[in-house]
């Protein structure tokens, strides 16, 4: 995710301003009521998913409201279960139109629980993780009724276990914190007071008076026209992201992050003998789960005054050979392997809580190889390798701009460009590999490989080492 926003920075609408927004999406601009609460709830999911992470914040509860903030929780429910949480609803004053009977159909088809109010246990902390506050949005107005007014109470009392250091469920408030006034915010300091806010569309002004530790915006549907005509000032989201966050993060105990992985056991009855076919199988298990450059990895080099450096490189092939990726043969790495022609290379696939370490020998490719590969990279590729000559020290930019554009420009009638005598291919020959699968408790799996002649022929041991 993007740096966080200023939250000074970012447009606060009034509740009427709000409320115009909205007719304006779901007039003029064409939006419908259950495209509006998709997105709505898919971006309340993902910023849930940014901070509590279903391997420690597991347990959801969704309260919603009978309005459209309620279709949000709903949608967010929803979203959540295929997020790999486990969501409960109590939604004790349902809407009977056909939008809402849907949502709960769509819920109740996933097996998610409904609860009513007298099902809910009289300590939420211990059943929930998360509690989603979907009950009222900026259109709610007087004083909260039956039975949601018992249920802001319960809520507020939660903040009480804080003192007590007992572990608490994490509140997160869908737009509008429930028993708070839009613009004024917790006016009589009744209203729920969430660890998480996620604004819809953009942030209302109760917002500026929220002081829980994480504000998220979401809602990524924000036309142009209606940007101009209320001169909202709204964060870019990053990449794909339906949300981005507002304000600064909390401050956090580096010692205190952790990670509890979640993963199936790796026993060395179902890994393969071969190691090169097992890295093969974990590298398609990362391309298939959609990571982001399943073919980055760590590669360390170590030169002739013995001090180590690592950088981030590009796998482009493997085989029996070994592992190949290309760089500047006048670089500091490949300074260091000419003085020390043994390296280690590190995979790391977080979504799937592994990763791979293979040591070994390391020799320069053949040049057709090199130049086969060079010519199959795009065309600014090859140009940029080009411009990146040697690891020299350049007055800034502008110099690798101005170098690109004139070689772009002298290759601009497709003609081939010549691979330079200092750019081509590596392999790492591989003497060991250890394979390692993150598992709860730091019990990880690590299987070895390590190369043994057996009746002459070479063939890899494989052993288990301590987590």
């Amino acid at each position: 995710m993007s740096s966080a926003q200023n939250s000074d920075s970012v447009s606060h609408l009034t509740q009427r301003e709000a409320a115009e927004i909205d007719e304006t999406l779901m007039g003029p601009l064409g939006f419908s009521v259950d495209q509006l609460m998709e997105l709505a709830g898919l971006s309340v999911a993902t910023s849930i998913a940014e901070v509590y992470k279903p391997s420690e914040y597991d347990r959801v509860l969704a309260i919603c409201g009978p309005g459209s903030n309620g279709g949000d929780g709903l949608v967010a429910a929803r979203h959540l279960y295929h997020f790999g949480y486990k969501p409960s609803v109590c939604y004790p004053k349902r809407t009977q139109k056909p939008l809402y009977t849907g949502l709960v159909t769509q819920l109740e088809s996933l097996s998610i629980p409904f609860l009513s109010v007298e099902d809910l246990p009289l300590d939420f902390s211990k059943d929930f993780d998360i509690i989603v506050d979907a009950m009222f949005g900026f259109s709610f107005h007087g004083t909260p009724r039956p039975p949601f007014d018992d249920l802001i109470k319960r809520l507020l009392c939660l903040h009480g276990y804080d003192q007590t250091r007992q572990k608490r469920p994490v509140i997160v408030s869908v737009d509008i914190p429930s028993g708070w006034h839009v613009e004024e915010g917790d006016i009589g300091d009744e209203g729920i007071k969430p660890d998480m806010l996620v604004s819809l569309t953009a942030p209302k002004l109760c917002a500026k008076k929220s002081s829980g530790p994480h504000h998220f915006l979401g809602g990524r549907f924000v036309p142009p026209v209606i940007a101009d005509k209320y001169k909202l000032r709204l964060p870019p989201y990053p990449g794909t992201s339906m949300c981005v966050r507002i304000g600064k993060a909390p401050n956090v105990d580096i010692s205190a992050l952790r990670e509890n992985y979640i993963s199936p056991e790796f026993l060395e009855e179902q890994v393969e003998s071969d190691p090169i076919n097992q890295f093969r199988k974990w590298v398609d298990d990362a391309i298939a789960a959609g990571l982001r450059e399943p073919n980055a990895m760590a590669l360390s080099t170590v030169g002739k005054d013995g001090k180590p450096s690592s950088r981030m490189v590009l796998l482009k092939g493997v085989d029996r050979g070994g592992f190949v990726w290309c760089t500047n043969y006048e670089s500091r790495k490949a300074c260091e392997l000419c003085d020390n022609p043994h390296a280690s290379l590190l995979f790391y696939w977080d979504g799937l809580n592994r990763q791979v370490r293979v040591e070994g020998s390391v020799e320069k490719v053949s040049d057709e190889e090199s130049e086969q590969y060079f010519h199959s990279r795009p065309r600014g590729s090859q140009i940029g390798a080009i411009v990146s000559k040697r690891r020299s020290v350049i007055p800034g930019r502008h110099v690798l701009h101005q170098q690109y554009k004139e070689l772009e420009e002298k290759f601009s009638d497709g003609s081939l460009i010549p691979k330079p005598e200092y750019w081509g291919g590596y392999r790492l020959k591989p003497e060991r590999f250890e394979f390692w699968q993150g598992q709860t408790s730091r019990l990880h799996d690590r299987l070895q490989y390590s190369p043994q002649e057996i009746n002459g022929k070479r063939v890899w041991k494989i052993n288990r080492l301590c987590p």
